[in-house]
């Protein structure tokens, strides 16, 4: 189909390594998906418990970025995704194997601090080989990538967990490890230690100061963790409310796996959807149907509501991953890119601390009120991305003007 054609066609064989590597570490990510269910059942923790456990795993992740963000750009973008992989499935192993609940919490925190070091590495590579015009296009087919191999991810989980959790963390570090193989192998470094012009450029010196002083880009990176609150409702909470409605696992995976079969037919068709429209726009309608998704999960107490609350915020959540990729790709100078992306990743894994924690004692005292809740926060989230447009889009056109951006590295697309 020409659509499809259009939306792959010319991008370099880097990327397309990337692309490859991430489709396979999500296709095995089990471990982490059920971590919640895996606690109450198999450990006996309460649903208090099991939601700071899952925070923490949140809370390592949030060093992790950091980290990652400022190896990525000292040591390479190579090195750091290799550190994070290799040291992943060695911990994901431990973490199966583990049976007292504060050495699950331990290596919880280590893990999600492993997993979150190879963000910031690849994203920066990305924008390192693309130029501006098709970095949005590849940030979809990104987002595309990690949701089908979740999705794959999420049907296999449910039913291997009926049989054995074991396997689960087992056939995760497995696949972590594979994933580390295929970047050891094929996927060159492309950070360019020397580049004059850009190192010169305004905000390109002063290293991780420099992010955290940056208003403009801060804003951004609070309504974006608004949105990843959001998300990982979906991801943590969502399955202890269908566990209280007398839902199996299997059902929670069913959910998931819809939702990714979702994002994996209907991606290819966001750019074409959202096409010239200002990223403002395409956002704050993407909160809005986070808003109603969350919202109607107040009524859910049946699986075909769940299904149908998912597919809403689904909706939401594929509007928003192009545009929310290209304003952090527009606002980040050239030399510090590594940097801007470890504290941008850095609102995931805070989101995974912190909307466990809190959301596993609200859904514990609010009940179905919790979700309403949600709904009010994302339509917050969705004026605010109108109230912050226009200054984020002047600071954007400034470093285009002010930065005399090297050209990408071209390499040879797949034909």
């Amino acid at each position: 189909m020409r659509f499809v054609r259009e939306s792959v066609a010319g991008l370099p064989r880097t990327f397309w390594m990337l692309f490859s590597a991430m489709l396979v570490n999500r296709v095995g990510a089990f471990g982490m998906l059920l971590l919640p269910i895996y606690l109450t059942t198999a450990r006996g923790a309460s649903v208090a418990v099991a939601g700071l456990v899952v925070g923490a795993y949140g809370a390592g992740g949030a060093g992790g970025t950091l980290l990652g963000g400022v190896l990525a750009d000292r040591w390479g973008r190579k090195a750091t995704y290799l550190a994070g992989t290799t040291t992943a499935a060695a911990l994901m192993v431990g973490l199966g194997l583990a049976r007292p609940i504060w050495l699950i919490a331990v290596l919880a925190a280590a893990v999600g601090l492993a997993h979150s070091l190879p963000g910031p590495a690849t994203v920066a590579a990305i924008v390192d080989v693309l130029p501006e015009a098709d970095r949005s296009r590849a940030f979809n087919l990104q987002f595309w990538a990690f949701n089908m191999g979740s999705a794959i991810a999420a049907a296999l989980a449910g039913v291997i967990a009926e049989f054995s959790f074991l396997a689960l963390f087992l056939i995760d570090a497995g696949m972590t490890a594979v994933t580390a193989v295929l970047v050891w192998r094929l996927v060159p470094e492309t950070l360019q230690r020397r580049r004059p012009a850009a190192a010169s450029a305004p905000g390109a010196r002063g290293g991780l100061p420099v992010v955290l002083r940056d208003r403009v880009f801060l804003t951004f990176v609070g309504l974006t963790f608004v949105l990843a609150l959001l998300t990982v409702q979906g991801q943590s909470i969502l399955q202890l409310a269908m566990e209280g409605d007398g839902l199996r696992p299997s059902a929670y995976g069913l959910v998931v796996s819809l939702g990714g079969a979702m994002i994996v037919v209907g991606q290819l068709f966001v750019p074409r959807l959202i096409g010239a429209r200002r990223h403002a726009v395409v956002l704050a309608a993407a909160f809005t149907l986070l808003a109603l998704g969350y919202s109607t999960v107040f009524l859910a107490d049946r699986l075909w509501v769940y299904v149908a609350a998912a597919s809403v915020w689904t909706v939401g959540q594929m509007l928003a991953a192009p545009p929310n990729a290209s304003i952090i790709a527009e606002l980040a100078p050239t030399a510090l890119r590594g940097r801007y992306q470890g504290v941008f990743f850095l609102v995931f894994p805070a989101a995974g601390f912190v909307a466990p924690s809190v959301g596993g004692w609200s859904l514990q005292h609010l009940g179905p009120w919790h979700w309403l809740a949600c709904g009010a926060l994302g339509l917050l989230g969705a004026a605010g991305h109108l109230w912050t447009a226009r200054r984020r889009e002047a600071r954007a056109a400034s470093i285009r003007d002010a930065e005399i951006t090297p050209q990408a590295t071209v390499e040879p697309a797949f034909a």
